[in-house]
This record gives structure tokens, C-alpha cells and sequence, in this order.
């Protein structure tokens, strides 16, 4: 099938076959077999996690919030299961001082209301290493409103995301926090609901590592993510400076 792009180009793309609606429920209830089975497996996975042993924190930690200073106990606000998004906002990355890392503010945007997670005494937080006024300002930028705390100390470097992003989880017995697991890397993915929505699409996330039919377009992976507002200003190729942050990420 010849089908043409918003930006007018036209591709040869092997589209799957037009059937019947008898045939396409039928091709639809032999893939749910298959989507069961991985539901099944995630639900295992996340039984094993509730399982992992804990590790003791015993080192005091102390955050800049938006109320003055602030322990690792503290963020928790009173609940007994945190939730710490490490994300870079600060000199020396990209997009300092206007805004936070591209990949971490993809994540941002796809923050639910986080009332849904406190009614399961759990407590998400974003830290990074950006001064309280500038997390200010570019959270009025973005329109987003989660709990944003600077880090002060060795936090991100004890903790697996001085270098990169990373989501830590720790459970406090009343003064006393252990960490519980840690997800770095595509196991991010889990939380963002772009990719769900992406995946269950007919061209996917369009990303050369996709097994996807022959003509379909795909673009390097992570390259094309942008600010969400800056997607409508962009230029038709990748920020060179961005490439270069990706492409030194991959190399290590």
C-alpha cells in the first residue's frame, strides 16, 4: 500500500491483508490468547518484586523542597510507601536552564493525578539538582504540579542515578526506611502511558528496533523525542546536540 506522510512523503508499506469482520475477530481472539499470557507474566513479576528483600537506609539525606529543607523521611509526607523519580534538571544538561532532559520530561508529562497513588499510602517525588526557583519556574512552564525536591548531598550517587535517570522505591517503618527495588532504563517504559497508547497502534512506536512490516516508517530510537512544547517548532531533523546525548548514552 502506497500511503503518504504529514510531511507529504510517500512510502511502500506491506500492509497486513483486508478481511472479512469474521476473520479479523478471529485474528483478534488468537492475539488475546498471547496478551493474557503477558498480563499473567507482569503480574508475576510484580509478585516477585513484593518479595525482593529490603536494604536498610541508614544514612541521613537532606533535600531543598518547596517548604525549606527536607530528610528522606520526610518526602515520604506521612505515608508508608515512597516513590522517587531521579530527573535531570540542572547545569550541564541539555536544555538547562529552560528546560529538564527531553526523556525526563517525556515522563513528566505522563503523570497522573497523583491522588490515586496517595489513597495507597504511596508518595511520588521528582529530585534533581536544579535550585527550588528554577524547578519553580520551568514546573509553571510545563504545567505540571508533583513534588519536586533538589538534591543536596550523595543521594543520587548512592542510589544508582548520578549519571542517569532511575526510579527508586523504599518503604518507611515509622522512623526506620529501607529501599524496596529500583527501575532504570526501559523499565521506565511501565510508567508511561505513550507507549501502551503507541503499541497498540498499526505503525507502533516507529522505531528502527521494531519488528515491523517492510516500508513502515521508523526513525531511530529516542531521537525524536521533544519538549511537549516544542514539537510544533521543531525543525524536520533531530537536535544535533540532543543526538549527541543520546548517542553518548548508548555508547556506555
Amino acid at each position: 500500500m502506497n500511503t503518504t506522510t504529514p510531511n507529504g512523503n510517500t512510502l511502500n508499506m506491506k500492509t497486513p491483508p483486508i478481511v472479512s469482520p469474521e476473520e479479523w475477530e478471529a485474528a483478534r481472539l488468537q492475539l488475546l490468547v498471547k496478551e493474557k499470557e503477558l498480563t499473567r507474566a507482569r503480574d508475576a513479576m510484580a509478585a516477585e518484586r513484593r518479595r525482593m528483600p529490603w536494604l536498610a537506609v541508614d544514612k541521613k539525606y537532606e533535600f531543598d523542597g518547596p517548604n525549606g529543607k527536607a530528610s528522606l523521611l520526610d518526602l515520604f509526607d506521612g505515608r508508608r510507601q515512597l516513590v522517587v523519580y531521579r530527573a535531570f534538571f540542572e547545569p550541564g544538561v541539555f536544555g538547562w536552564p529552560d528546560h529538564a532532559c527531553r526523556g525526563c520530561s517525556f515522563g513528566a508529562d505522563q503523570l497522573g493525578h497523583l491522588s490515586h497513588l496517595n489513597a495507597r499510602d504511596t508518595t511520588l517525588v521528582y529530585a534533581s539538582r536544579a535550585p527550588q526557583p528554577d524547578i519553580v519556574r520551568l514546573k509553571k512552564r510545563m504545567g505540571w504540579d508533583m513534588p519536586w525536591f533538589t538534591i543536596t548531598d550523595s543521594f543520587d550517587s548512592d542510589f544508582g542515578v548520578n549519571e542517569w535517570h532511575g526510579t527508586n522505591v523504599f518503604f518507611r517503618d515509622g522512623d526506620r526506611v529501607f529501599r524496596t527495588y529500583f527501575i532504570n532504563n526501559r523499565g521506565d517504559e511501565a510508567m508511561s502511558t505513550t507507549w501502551s497508547y503507541l503499541d497498540a497502534t498499526p505503525l507502533g512506536r516507529q522505531e528502527e528496533w521494531e519488528d515491523s512490516p517492510e516500508g513502515y516508517p521508523q526513525t531511530p530510537p529516542y531521537k525524536w523525542w521533544n519538549w511537549h512544547d516544542e514539537y510544533a517548532t521543531a525543525a524536520a531533523s533531530p537536535d544535533p546536540r540532543w543526538v549527541k546525548v543520546i548517542d553518548n548514552a548508548l555508547a556506555t
